[in-house]
């Protein structure tokens, strides 16, 4: 069953083709970050704009590139959700639209599912059970998966996730958007003897974060070196590192814990801080003192991508999923809301 996967939800249009015997046969990207480094953040109405723009070139570039035409694609498959609502209504009715024309069923997704089993889509693809570190721009999450469809939430932020607490320090910086590689390179030239910055809730039990306070821990800091006359580049790169430890050393932890909690030898990571050097680094040092091995999604899809989109839809459409009724746009979603195939409700 070959499936063309779309995914819209947030400021990335992405789109591509994957073949249940064959796998990856094409995937294109197209993001919209400097259009929205201008404002220092994602604007909703802008990135709907983009997405009706770039999403019908984009499907024709991938059909071209697998050399498929519209008679070839056997059902598809779009984000449904969590996002942007308008950006999510884009490629939810140009899918609908598509698939009524062709005459093929049809299928909205999670997101977060979507970059949770994105690594299957390697050759080396860690196998179920599993813990996933969900860490984006806009979620930081661990879950047990167990299985297509069941999910069990460990943990999760309950207030800014950690790529969005990176954009706000590298705003507090004065670096561009998005923060996290800005902040990474900085960081890269930062002492990390300088400062040491709080680990947020690792001084109790359980698996949830918070990152608001480290974002307020880095204000007052600069805050500080701004009032002293202190803060040239070097100052700047310090607390960049002390920043990023911060955050890897945190995640690191969470992840150590839901480890043993749930017994588990595999960790899955992914979303677009699943890229930092740092906190790959530090889980790997981690995991190998456990006997456990962690998963990652090649560069281009720990980031919003329309592959993990076509590569979710094809398992669940292979179990006999399809939408029913109208188009969805969730743009909230509860990841532990999914479930099985052979269980879940259209």
């Amino acid at each position: 069953m070959r499936v063309l996967g779309i995914e819209t939800s947030c400021d990335e249009t992405g789109v591509a083709i994957y073949d249940t015997d064959q796998g990856l046969l094409a995937d294109a990207l197209y993001s919209q970050i400097a259009m929205h480094a201008e404002f220092g953040g994602v604007v909703p109405e802008l990135a709907s704009r983009d997405h009706t723009r770039k999403l019908l070139p984009l499907i024709q570039q991938v059909m071209d590139e697998a050399q498929l035409k519209a008679a070839d694609i056997d059902a598809i498959t779009y984000t449904a959700g969590p996002g942007l609502v308008g950006a999510l209504m884009v490629g939810a009715s140009t899918a609908h639209g598509l698939a009524k024309a062709w005459g093929v069923p049809v299928l909205g997704v999670h997101h977060m599912e979507g970059h949770l089993l994105a690594p299957m889509l390697e050759d080396d693809a860690p196998e179920f059970p599993f813990v996933a570190l969900l860490v984006s721009g806009g979620h930081t999450q661990l879950v047990a998966v167990r299985g297509l469809g069941e999910y069990e939430l460990l943990g999760e932020s309950v207030d800014d996730a950690a790529g969005e607490a990176f954009d706000k320090a590298a705003k507090m910086l004065e670096l561009p958007y998005p923060g996290g590689p800005q902040v990474a390179k900085l960081a890269e030239q930062g002492d990390p003897k300088r400062y040491r910055f709080p680990r947020p809730m690792t001084d109790r039990p359980g698996l949830d974060f918070s990152f608001s306070g480290l974002k307020t821990h880095t204000m007052v800091t600069l805050k500080k070196a701004r009032a002293a006359d202190d803060l040239d580049e070097q100052h700047c790169a310090d607390i960049a590192r002390a920043f990023e430890e911060a955050v890897v050393d945190t995640l690191v932890i969470k992840c150590r814990r839901a480890l043993d909690q749930t017994g588990l030898k595999r960790l899955v990571v992914a979303g677009g801080v699943s890229a930092n050097t740092r906190l790959r680094e530090r889980l790997s040092h981690e995991l190998t003192k456990r006997n456990a091995r962690a998963y990652y999604p090649r560069g281009r899809f720990c980031t919003d991508n329309g592959a993990m989109i076509a590569y979710v839809g094809a398992q669940r459409l292979n179990a006999g999923e399809q939408d029913t009724g109208p188009m969805k746009a969730v743009p909230r979603w509860p990841l532990d809301s999914l479930a099985a195939p052979s269980t879940a409700q259209d």
